[in-house]
């Protein structure tokens, strides 16, 4: 408890104005094949979003904290990261254009999911951000998902795992859109020197697993600028898209 008392006294610090409901329903990524393939037009404001890596990726994360640092950049007012241990690069949220400034760190140990909800529940926050090792059940999913309902946050569960296979990752959840994050190698920026890889500008799969009222889809991208925006890989961006089945998937 005494760490949900410091959390309130700390977000009460960091207050601004609070977001004003339907000023926007979602923060648009800014690619058309992006942002149709969502309902919204983009990342839904007011709702829960699932991130993940893949292969060695789960167990860090650092390309599912930069997806999430990269979408909260592009939205004003402060926001709350969750972990359970004092290990966020802030210089990596900087590169990606969220400034180290409107970020409250909060080290919850196993109180992640308390501190997430609670941050969700204080109208002052633009987004938070909890990183959720092992489970996330339904109950709880449900219940971050109404806290953000509430205030208008957008909120992000970080879902960590030693295994990239685990079930845990799989389970039902409340959350609008469920996302996979891996990292691609980087094209050779050099065309005289194609035998020279990985100097470009660094690549993604990106997976849309699950999106309420959407369709599965995979792209891949080029990380997130300093503006936070992501862009089709150079050498894809003009090419036509794959012709691929389509399930819908149930909200």
């Amino acid at each position: 408890m005494a760490l949900l008392e410091d959390l309130r006294e700390q977000v009460a610090r960091i207050e601004r104005r609070p977001l004003v409901p339907g000023r926007a329903i979602a923060i648009p990524f800014g690619l058309p094949t992006l942002d149709d393939a969502l309902p919204d037009g983009g990342i839904a404001r007011g709702a829960l979003h699932e991130v993940a890596g893949s292969g060695a990726e789960t167990e860090h994360g650092a390309a599912a904290v930069l997806l999430a640092a990269s979408v909260l950049a592009r939205v004003g007012g402060p926001v709350l990261w969750v972990s359970p241990y004092f290990d966020l690069f802030a210089p990596a949220l900087a590169e990606v254009g969220l400034s180290p400034g409107r970020v409250l760190h909060v080290e919850a140990g196993r109180d992640v999911l308390a501190a997430i909800e609670e941050g969700l529940r204080h109208p002052g926050l633009a987004g938070v951000v909890g990183e959720v090792p092992g489970r996330l059940s339904l109950t709880a999913s449900r219940r971050l998902q109404l806290a953000a309902e509430g205030t208008g946050a957008i909120a992000f569960a970080l879902r960590r795992s030693p295994r990239h296979d685990d079930p845990a990752l799989a389970e039902p959840s409340a959350a609008v859109t469920r996302w996979r994050v891996a990292s691609l190698p980087s094209a050779p920026p050099l065309p005289w020197s194609p035998e020279t890889p990985g100097l470009g500008r660094a690549r993604w799969r990106l997976d849309l697993l699950r999106a309420r009222g959407g369709e599965p889809r995979s792209w891949i991208v080029e990380c997130p600028d300093a503006q936070g925006r992501l862009a089709l890989a150079a050498d894809l961006a003009d090419r036509p898209a794959a012709e691929e089945p389509r399930r819908r998937v149930a909200g």
